[in-house]
């Protein structure tokens, strides 16, 4: 069920007719998602017919199935910029979840996404979707969208880079942007959306004295937060998309091992998960905190579909 229609403020797209207007199908607002992997899709999803939608891929494999999903494929790379100069004035608003770059200290990807949006006139909204990682390591403390960013990785600084950028596009344009604070993804209809595969290899998680807090969406949810920022976000606001749950990491595991009947995960030092545990997953190990989610309620009026990973693991 697409979200636009429970919008609190009138749709721009549920204007009356007027004689002599354009035919419907110029009448509808174009959305572009850039990004459109599995969460891209969803967003398409949430919101239905009611919109014209359009996706930049760089897999020409990708076109018949983006096709498929009344969706109108744009074959480019954001690494390219030549590639994607068509985008300009293509559409109305854009909902940017392309990942930067895996080098470097900037995200030259958004870059070029926003140099080719200021050829032609602004795009409405654009909503970029970041990562909760900018605020890096916060001891377990609460955290709201009003606390300085405090990147402790290179991948977190593109993120921050990124931010910056969005907010000086849209005081330059006049565009209305928010940027999304996600923390991890999950659904059980996602290729690697659950633990499952981690407690099936019997991957350690961290002791009670060392574990750190973590925070997650569900993918339906994250998609809906992406649809109702398009036209219910603040200009320049920032929004945690966070679910209801208040769980340390390993605490997580345990339950989804007793969800799927398997055993718990080992629980080992912090030194001791130096010895056994991947660079990249040290590092989600290293950030505690528990990330407020009254904006993402209040403001954007999103009522949680899956409240806590009790519910969202069991769907």
């Amino acid at each position: 069920m697409s979200i636009l229609p429970a919008l609190k403020s009138p749709h721009p797209l549920l204007y009356a007719t007027r004689p002599g207007a354009l035919p419907a199908r110029f009448r509808r607002e174009r959305v572009l998602l850039v990004g459109c992997g599995d969460v891209g899709l969803r967003v398409a999803k949430a919101m239905g017919q009611k919109v014209r939608l359009l996706a930049l891929t760089t897999s020409a494999e990708r076109l018949p199935e983006l096709r498929a999903r009344s969706i109108t494929p744009l074959l480019g790379d954001l690494d390219k910029p030549a590639s994607i100069r068509r985008l300009s004035g293509l559409a109305t608003r854009v909902v940017h979840l392309a990942p930067p770059p895996g080098i470097g200290w900037q995200d030259t990807r958004t870059q070029t996404l926003l140099s080719v949006l200021r050829r032609r006139s602004p795009v409405q909204t654009l909503v970029y979707g970041s990562t909760s990682g900018v605020y890096g390591d916060c001891k377990g403390e609460v955290v709201k969208e009003t606390r300085a960013t405090n990147a402790e990785t290179a991948r977190a600084q593109r993120r921050i880079d990124a931010e910056n950028r969005v907010r000086h596009y849209g005081r330059a344009s006049g565009t209305q942007v928010s940027i999304l604070r996600i923390p991890g993804i999950y659904a059980p209809d996602r290729v690697g959306g659950t633990p499952r595969e981690r407690l099936i290899k019997g991957t350690p998680v961290l002791q009670a004295s060392d574990d750190v807090f973590t925070n997650h969406i569900h993918a339906d949810d994250l998609a809906r937060a992406c649809v109702a920022a398009l036209w219910r976000a603040r200009p320049g606001r920032v929004y945690n998309v966070n679910d209801d749950t208040c769980m340390k990491m390993g605490d997580y595991f345990d339950f989804a091992a007793d969800l799927y009947g398997l055993p718990r995960p080992l629980r080992v030092s912090r030194e001791g998960a130096k010895e056994k545990l991947p660079v990249m997953l040290l590092s989600f190990m290293g950030e505690s905190r528990r990330l407020d989610n009254t904006r993402l309620k209040k403001e954007l009026g999103l009522r949680l579909r899956y409240p806590t990973v009790a519910e969202g693991l069991a769907s």
